[in-house]
């Protein structure tokens, strides 16, 4: 071969090999436009725990049909352990648990509980009464492979030989869910593992995957076994990580795989709760773009626990203003909205909280999201609308004493030179024209949400 053929077939095989790596990185990137606003749903957890059945899952899609979707709620999300037969609420059944797993090791619909699932079919008839709605539909699994498939020796489809006991390790198991063993990714048969559940849920038509025990530790190899598995599968999958404070060290990772990652444990209804979750979100701000968001996690009002894990049947704990604050932090923030209480038992106050449109529209366009202060129980968040100009502004008294205390923004702060208009979100009422400052009187625990505009 002379040097001209040579040094062409090498350009050849370059060009080749670019256009590969081109394509494989396109597609690796491909799954952030499934999330280009933050997801809305409901899920299950809050009201149900472990227990949830079919019929219940039915009746939060209908409501959220007629009630929700036009303001753009989509997803129904089944939570935990829907593959046990005889769970239980208020925690766990680790003692007997009757576990419904395929010849392959991978987990099935408790029939008993879900019973459009018999006959191998799966979340299937689940996920089409769902999508016939225009809804989307949405499971949570647990990280790793079940131990029952790893003490039965059941192959890995996908596979020549592999069986489940020979992927597994039982270091770094969950701690406080013994169902799985964790993977070990470099072995052979751990992506065919992942790849085969992957699969098994694209063929039954789900949309979002809330994968929990990722976050602490922080489990990269397999978070990169579970992205590949969805990407192979050619279904547009939604990807939640959970749960637990996912390290920020590890945010540029996370964004790059997921499409919503937990930043702190389960949100009930306690004010420490919203307090905790707006220290830890201080460290966020920098990486709320489209396609991957720092999840606030579920939003726990309306009627919640009533088989659940936290406490008896009742209504949120959390008073009227405390609600207002916690919406108010989950919208501004560009938080995923997956409401946790049970859909229809809300009430007109509950329902009005979910179906504003103006904080929605913030919600879902506003950009540059970035905290102004937080000090001394005094907080304010800003973002601004990239076509219109609006600017946005959070205000919350953090504090638990007894008096109101008054928060103070400089105009010039929230991009304004001259004097700005003023319209309260939540209410709708115009509050006049300012200049120079804007200042609020907050009672302990409550929290004001306004728009600006400027005045020329």
């Amino acid at each position: 071969m002379n040097r001209s053929h040579f040094t062409w077939k090498l350009l050849i095989i370059a060009a080749v090999l670019f256009l590969v790596q081109t394509t494989q990185s396109a597609w690796s990137q491909k799954f952030k436009q499934w999330a280009q606003t933050p997801p809305m749903g409901w899920n299950s957890w809050d009201c149900y725990g472990p227990t949830v059945e079919e019929h219940e899952v039915k009746a939060n899609a209908d409501y959220m049909a007629k009630y929700l979707k036009a303001y753009g709620w989509e997803y129904i999300v089944v939570d935990i352990r829907w593959f046990v037969e005889n769970d239980k609420a208020g925690g766990y059944n680790q003692t007997n648990p009757r576990y419904v797993l395929d010849e392959y090791g991978r987990y099935q619909p408790a029939v008993n509980r879900f019973p459009s699932a018999a006959g191998g079919k799966g979340f299937k008839e689940l996920a089409e009464y769902i999508h016939k709605k225009g809804l989307k539909f949405g499971i949570h699994i647990m990280r790793g492979i079940p131990k029952e498939a790893v003490d039965k020796k059941l192959p890995v489809k996908g596979t020549a030989n592999i069986t489940a006991d020979q992927v597994y390790t039982t270091e770094l198991q969950c701690k406080w869910l013994k169902d799985n063993y964790t993977i070990l990714a470099d072995k052979p048969g751990a992506q065919e593992y992942y790849n085969s559940i992957m699969d098994l849920y694209a063929s039954w038509g789900v949309d979002f995957i809330k994968i929990d025990d990722l976050s602490r530790p922080y489990h990269q190899r397999e978070i990169e076994l579970i992205r590949k598995a969805i990407d192979q599968t050619g279904r547009p999958i939604v990807l939640s990580t959970s749960p637990g404070e996912t390290p920020v060290e590890n945010a540029a990772h996370v964004q790059a795989h997921a499409n919503m990652w937990r930043m702190v444990d389960d949100v009930w209804d306690v004010w420490k709760d919203m307090t905790h979750l707006i220290k830890v979100a201080q460290g966020w701000y920098p990486y709320i773009q489209p396609g991957g968001w720092p999840d606030c996690d579920m939003i726990p009002l309306g009627r919640i626990s009533i088989r659940g894990e936290r406490g008896n049947d009742r209504m949120t704990r959390l008073t009227k203003d405390e609600q207002y604050s916690l919406m108010t932090l989950f919208t501004i923030f560009k938080s995923p909205l997956m409401f946790g209480g049970d859909l229809p038992s809300n009430d007109t106050f509950t329902l009005s909280l979910l179906s504003n449109k103006e904080v929605l529209k913030m919600h879902r366009e506003a950009t540059g999201v970035r905290q102004l202060f937080q000090v001394e129980g005094k907080v304010a968040i800003t973002s601004r609308h990239p076509k219109t100009g609006e600017v946005y502004l959070a205000l919350f008294n953090v504090g638990d004493g007894k008096e109101p205390a008054e928060l103070n923004v400089l105009l010039a702060d929230l991009g304004f030179d001259a004097k700005a208009k003023i319209v309260n979100l939540w209410t709708g009422k115009k509050l006049g024209v300012i200049s120079g400052n804007f200042k609020q009187e907050l009672l302990p625990h409550a929290s004001g949400l306004y728009k600006f505009t400027a005045v020329r």
